[in-house]
């Protein structure tokens, strides 16, 4: 079954889901652009790890009037030992390694890099030095080579990559930044009520860009994943927070296909 939504699924983005979408998604796009590219350049998936933050929310515990004591057996010196259950539980914040991959063309021969494909997770957003932070700086160098970067933003948490232009408002994006047309980055604001826009993947003068479907790509990663069979549309798609109309909008949506 094919994603209900004719653009960006915004289930997707569940923590629990969104390191199988990110990883299927970068294949996809390798095997849609990887024809065009022959025989100059060459798609190349490079797999990276990093640690993601897992929140869970703490426990309160009702504290009864009066406590139960409950006794073990006697210990080694025959005393009995009392255990009494806290009053209250709380988490830590978990840091779990999950792997994402990133996708380069480089040419055929030499390996040159050519354009970098930036499909953003979790910590590229997270605001901090090990997060944000850390992104702008691997932006940053890229920009100051010969490389095009072109990133794929369909995560509607956490921090923006740096813009001198206010952003419209709009839950995804694309940035494409070509290295002879810097600092002018070319964006496409996307939705999920229409299909996500073809966007171009520069190569080098003169060789034209190659067309890059995303829309077609992502319902090739739903569908080969059956998400259909997982995702459970009955409830709210995870945080942040719908605006009012996109919120009205995916509820009449999802009723009219029988999801709700």
């Amino acid at each position: 079954m094919e994603t209900p939504f004719p653009g960006m699924d915004p289930y997707l983005e569940a923590p629990a889901f969104w390191p199988d979408v990110h990883n299927r998604l970068a294949y996809a796009i390798c095997d849609q652009i990887q024809p065009t590219l022959s025989p100059r350049y060459a798609a190349i998936i490079v797999p990276y790890s990093t640690f993601e933050t897992i929140d869970i929310a703490p426990a309160q515990k009702v504290v009864p009037d009066i406590g139960l004591i409950e006794r073990d057996l006697p210990g080694p010196g025959g005393t009995a030992v009392a255990t009494l259950e806290a009053p209250l539980t709380s988490t830590i914040t978990l840091e779990m390694p999950t792997r994402y991959a990133r996708i380069e063309i480089r040419t055929v021969g030499n390996e040159t890099l050519v354009t970098a494909i930036e499909l953003l997770s979790p910590v590229n957003k997270r605001p901090g030095a090990e997060g944000a932070e850390a992104y702008e700086r691997k932006r940053r160098e890229v920009f100051r080579s010969d490389a095009h970067l072109l990133e794929i933003d369909l995560l509607r948490a956490g921090k923006r990559p740096a813009f001198q232009t206010e952003l419209p408002d709009s839950p995804y994006f694309v940035y494409l930044s070509r290295a002879e047309r810097r600092p002018t980055v070319d964006i496409w604001p996307m939705t999920m009520q229409a299909p996500m826009d073809v966007v171009p993947v520069p190569l080098r003068y003169p060789d034209p860009d190659v067309r890059l479907d995303l829309n077609a790509a992502l319902h090739q990663a739903y569908t080969s994943a059956r998400y259909d069979l997982r995702l459970d549309y009955r409830n709210p798609p995870p945080p942040p927070e719908l605006s009012p109309d996109d919120a009205a909008w995916l509820d009449a949506h999802l009723r009219e296909r029988g999801l709700r």
